[in-house]
């Protein structure tokens, strides 16, 4: 299969933004945001357009480009560059990068068939890299009509609740035009006050992709109810989540992981969530408040005196904890920290104190820190440019250990792609939950495994710069 880079070009505002809204000052939470920029891909099927392939493709390829240039008229920062010595955005109207690329030699149905042979692959389709834009984009086109549409956001301006709302607008403007599109709110730094802010500890420094490994396992909603069954307790509060009964599933097993590297001891242990903060905040802030505004819920599971090695009178490791006892745990933790408002004054100490005290954690090294993002419930498959929702969302691996946690398309089951340390990851794919509960997806008849992978940068090359 070829990527072949037809254009790359830069799309401004379409209308110039004031001279007043120029610097976008950042707040201590956007400052800390780490540099890796987060990768979103929408998967979109042939919608049976009219016309020969090369007018669809530039219908649509001319339609996404004069809509972004007017969704950015109001979406200004991200046509701008981060002033990372400032810690500012410098909204200069330079513009997003937008590549557009052709896939050669692959039917996306087939793609998708193989889309576990290819999670290393994907950054081909995400657009751009570390460059210096806010954000970059990619359109990739199937010859069979299908498409993927890459983003690449500055983790400075954006978290998923800024990606999907960005997204959202930008897919009603290309759909049905501006009238309906959301006015976001910009400045959370002159919004929230900055007063006697903890200092900030350093983040830890990222493993990097050499040494992690990243896998996509499925739990379809047939298994999820199972396994809801199987976490159900009558003295819980409420009924568990989704997210709740997977987090707990995937903590567990890598509980297990732990307890094999440690000779057999059960270690104290953290799960972290990462959660939507906006709710919480009293008085409300503006409706689309743009920025990072997510904290950390943090569960704490405490391993009992004396459960180091081997139990004494029997010579097994010392078990994990129940299911359910985790599934109580992170129902309790998820649902305070989701229920405890805090006022504006308070925003920023609240956040960055969560923070810190996370990153000592990881520093220390006492306690094995296990960290959960969910983007359930966020609509993604919602995202309707004018040929459809997508069939799939996908991330990217990431050069540090973590879970993200997302829909699959029918929003009954979840997709955690959980990257983890290279000699972690075969034991936590062996773990007993893991292969009772993950779905099994069957291969397309007739599909080779061990794909190849081409890019080249320009039409005119007929040979692939790189083979990957």
């Amino acid at each position: 299969m070829e990527v072949q880079i037809l254009c790359t070009k830069l799309i401004k505002p379409s209308v110039p933004t004031p001279p007043h809204l120029r610097i976008l000052k950042q707040s201590p939470v956007d400052q800390v945001q780490n540099s890796v920029k987060t990768a979103v891909l929408l998967y979109y099927s042939a919608d049976g357009s009219t016309g020969t392939d090369q007018e669809v493709e530039r219908r649509r390829i001319n339609l996404l480009e004069m809509s972004l240039s007017e969704t950015l008229t109001r979406f200004y920062p991200l046509a701008g560059r981060y002033i990372k010595d400032g810690n500012w955005v410098d909204c200069n109207d330079d513009g997003v990068e937008f590549f557009v690329a052709k896939v050669k030699g692959c039917r996306l149905s087939e793609f998708l068939s193989r889309r576990d042979e290819m999670i290393d692959q994907l950054y081909h389709l995400a657009g751009g890299g570390f460059t210096s834009p806010v954000l970059s984009i990619q359109v990739s086109m199937f010859d069979c009509g299908g498409l993927v549409m890459g983003f690449r956001f500055c983790h400075h301006l954006f978290d998923a609740f800024s990606a999907t709302s960005f997204l959202t607008s930008w897919a009603t403007a290309s759909r049905q035009g501006m009238d309906d599109m959301i006015w976001p709110t910009f400045g959370m730094a002159s919004i929230l006050p900055a007063n006697d802010l903890p200092k900030m500890k350093p983040m830890p420094a990222l493993i990097g992709l050499d040494q992690t490994v990243t896998k996509r396992i499925v739990f379809d909603g047939a298994k999820i109810s199972a396994l809801r069954g199987r976490a159900h307790d009558p003295s819980f509060p409420r009924q568990p989540s989704r997210v709740e009964v997977v987090t707990a599933l995937i903590w567990r097993a890598l509980m297990r992981v732990s307890r094999a590297k440690h000779g057999d001891s059960l270690r104290t242990s953290l799960a972290a969530h990462s959660i939507n903060f906006r709710p919480r905040i009293v008085p409300p802030l503006p409706p689309w408040s743009f920025g990072n505004l997510v904290s950390r819920a943090t569960t704490r599971f405490v391993a009992a005196e004396g459960s180091g090695g081997f139990n004494t009178e029997v010579p097994v490791p010392v078990p994990v904890p129940e299911l359910k006892d985790l599934v109580g745990l992170l129902i309790d933790s998820l649902t305070k920290s989701k229920e405890t408002m805090v006022g504006r004054e308070d925003v920023l100490s609240t956040l960055l104190r969560t923070r810190n005290e996370l990153h000592e954690a990881v520093e220390k090294g006492e306690v094995d820190v296990y960290m959960f993002t969910s983007w359930c419930s966020f609509p993604f498959y919602e995202i309707d440019f004018g040929w459809g929702k997508p069939v799939w969302l996908s991330r990217i691996p990431l050069p540090y250990e973590s879970t993200s946690l997302l829909d699959t398309q029918d929003g009954d089951g979840i997709e955690a792609w959980v990257c983890f340390n290279k000699q972690d990851m075969p034991l936590f794919l062996r773990d007993e939950d893991i292969l009772a509960f993950a779905s099994k997806e069957a291969p397309a008849p007739g599909v080779s495994s061990s794909p190849q992978f081409w890019v080249t940068q320009e039409v005119a090359e007929h040979k692939p710069r790189s083979k990957i």
